[in-house]
């Protein structure tokens, strides 16, 4: 847990409850998303975040590496939507939102397998949108641009830069740009947004 969620959760006590889950085990994911369910009802939202990178080009990457990356960039998030999802069926409503990156759809050198991962997830949206529409179900995709975060952090220096050069304001996207833009996900006001790709990454794919 981060010093900003504990901070959080000392505020709003009556509004956030932390459960910690390692993504690696994705064989309890079906007991985990019903103990949520029982324990703290039916979700509205669901936002599948948790993601790990790895930097290297495919020739010397290791095959667990590899292995690891679709188990928990893929795998996972579609395995808690499916049990997730069933909850929001019944509610008759929801909002799923899948963070990917532009990475899908740019690539990067030494980011194949990860940004296959991420091209994955939103293949996923665009299938699952359709099937889960008539149940007033939206289903979105995310593609925040680099920002500084713990995992870009293993990035060289360079390469951050090169990004920086793309933008037009010579700005990395920030992780604040992002929550707004999930925060408009969940809304209501998003009640006709479903099957898109949302990209937040100041404008460096422009």
């Amino acid at each position: 847990m981060t010093d900003q969620l504990a901070e959080l959760m000392r505020r709003h006590a009556e509004q956030i409850v932390f459960e910690c889950y390692d993504f690696f085990d994705t064989a309890g994911i079906h007991s985990f998303a019903v103990g949520l369910v029982k324990q703290h009802g039916r979700p509205w939202g669901l936002v599948n975040n948790a993601a790990i990178g790895t930097d290297g080009v495919l020739a010397t990457l290791h095959e667990r590496d590899i292995a690891d990356l679709i188990k928990i960039n893929i795998e996972a998030p579609v395995l808690l939507t499916k049990y997730l999802s069933r909850a929001m069926l019944l509610n008759g409503g929801g909002r799923i939102i899948n963070v990917s990156s532009i990475i899908a759809s740019t690539g990067f050198n030494g980011l194949s397998v990860y940004g296959a991962t991420k091209a994955a997830l939103a293949g996923f949206t665009k299938s699952l949108s359709r099937e889960v529409g008539r149940a007033n179900i939206t289903v979105n995709t995310l593609a925040p641009g680099f920002m500084e975060t713990d995992m870009t952090s293993k990035l060289q220096s360079y390469k951050l830069d090169s990004i920086r050069r793309r933008s037009p304001s010579g700005q990395l996207a920030s992780v604040e740009d992002a929550a707004h833009a999930v925060s408009y996900l969940l809304s209501d006001k998003a009640e006709r947004v479903t099957g898109i790709t949302m990209t937040v990454d100041a404008g460096t794919t422009a």
